[in-house]
């Protein structure tokens, strides 16, 4: 029992603070230092750095979210049950469809109209709807990630509590 609630809590650990890690430390990090040194070129750039990490890191995830399922079941059939189990595999289940929903539709769909444009985002007219088109998919992206970040605190805060 203590090894699955150890691969449990590492596979949950290494999901949220990738997680955390991209959208507090690396992204910014890199729009910043690559606007810095080449303006809206570096910004074309740094969102292809951040796009393959994000293409990256649902790998990742998708591995930490089996881990997370298998060894949450394991738990319950060994016993004793987790406490609030089904909270818990209901949680671990919209993790899992945000990040799917993201890395199978929603970042290949920002990475496709980046590409299709031919220009800079930021070179658009504010008013322009390829522009506002781009922003809301970002936005809807950036709202898949916190669904994960605020499932993924939920899920730490339980397993402190024990």
């Amino acid at each position: 029992m203590t090894a699955l609630r150890y691969a449990y809590v590492v596979a949950l650990v290494v999901w949220l603070g990738g997680m955390i890690t991209i959208a507090g430390v690396v992204a910014p990090a890199t729009f910043s230092a690559l606007e810095r040194t080449d303006g809206a070129g570096g910004r074309t750039r740094a969102a292809n750095v951040v796009g393959e990490v994000l293409r990256r890191f649902h790998v990742v995830s998708y591995g930490a979210a089996a881990v997370l399922l298998a060894t949450l079941i394991g738990m319950k059939v060994i016993g004793p049950r987790p406490i609030g189990f089904g909270r818990r595999l209901l949680i671990v289940g919209m993790m899992v469809a945000a990040s799917v929903v993201s890395g199978a539709l929603v970042d290949p769909a920002i990475a496709r109209r980046r590409d299709a444009l031919g220009v800079p985002v930021g070179s658009l007219a504010p008013s322009d709807p390829r522009r506002a088109e781009f922003g809301r998919l970002h936005a809807i992206s950036t709202a898949l990630l916190g669904i994960g970040v605020i499932g993924g605190l939920i899920l730490c805060y339980w397993e402190t509590r024990e």
